[in-house]
């Protein structure tokens, strides 16, 4: 996540998931701490995975507090241990207690997301198939979920409704037929954009391939019938696995051969990777 989408597209969900937390204070700590009190507190993993999200933590202390500061040696993809100290970050001790659980939720969630997309992408190395996310991301953290996918080593599909043309099951019933969906959307759209088509039977697979569909994505299929519609698609088309895609089966999908397996786990059901922020201490 370079500095500009920090800036343009991360601050904004960041402070909305703070005002989320404070409403109007943080009473406990207002009621305790001296505004003036400056301190530091350690980053502590508490599972072994990959870590994402590092510069997301430091900004969320640096929007409340710019003189606060995190100091870490690791770097977004790195591996750590169960007990591993991730670093330390400095400011007034009002800002790394009220700022402590927001920070550690989109670190823990994005590097929950990078741990089980390495371990997908583990089991595929040995193939060509790239695996893929979804749009069934959590409302608001999309940016975060996608980038942290990227950092477990996976690929993004469209970011967004805006981003690329995917002709779903309920787009083909509104235009009355594949054919006329894709017709419909090759006149509307710019000639630069790729159609993607979502197929659920061998007939529709045909019927995709023959409207022009650069991409064909093979939805809910049994392994007999994705592995015919590869077959019958002959590289005519970049064929998508999607639907009941589990870490199980990826193997089985990859040995079949299709170019690309979207994985909606990777971001709905990926279990966070813990971290506390412990050993506060006052510096004055």
């Amino acid at each position: 996540m370079d500095c500009v989408s920090m800036k343009v597209n991360v601050e904004y969900y960041i402070k909305a998931a703070l005002k989320e937390d404070i409403t109007s204070e943080d009473i406990t700590t207002n009621a305790i701490v001296d505004p003036k009190t400056q301190g530091c507190a350690q980053l502590i993993c508490k599972q072994a995975g990959v870590i994402a999200g590092l510069e997301v933590f430091r900004l969320v202390f640096e929007l409340l507090d710019p003189s606060a500061r995190f100091e870490t040696e690791f770097k977004d993809g790195d591996l750590v241990e169960n007990g591993t100290l991730v670093g330390t970050v400095y400011g007034s001790v009002r800002t790394l207690l009220t700022c402590e659980r927001t920070a550690l939720n989109f670190l823990q969630r994005m590097s929950g997301i990078a741990t089980y997309t390495r371990e997908c992408v583990e089991v595929m190395k040995t193939y060509k198939t790239k695996l893929l996310d979804t749009r069934k991301t959590t409302p608001n953290m999309r940016i975060f979920e996608k980038y942290a996918v990227k950092v477990g080593g996976g690929s993004n599909h469209r970011y967004n409704l805006s981003d690329g043309i995917l002709i779903k099951d309920n787009h083909i019933a509104a235009a009355g037929g594949i054919a006329e969906a894709v017709r419909l959307t090759k006149e509307y759209a710019p000639f630069v954009r790729k159609i993607e088509v979502e197929a659920e039977s061998f007939e529709m697979v045909k019927e995709a391939l023959g409207a022009g569909a650069d991409i064909i994505m093979l939805d809910n299929m049994d392994n007999d019938t994705l592995r015919k519609s590869v077959e019958r698609i002959g590289g005519k088309a970049k064929t998508e696995c999607s639907g009941n895609v589990t870490k199980e089966r990826l193997k089985e999908l990859c040995e079949i051969g299709v170019d690309y397996i979207s994985c909606g786990a990777l971001t709905h059901s990926a279990p966070i990777l813990d971290f506390s922020l412990k050993n506060l201490k006052n510096l004055d």
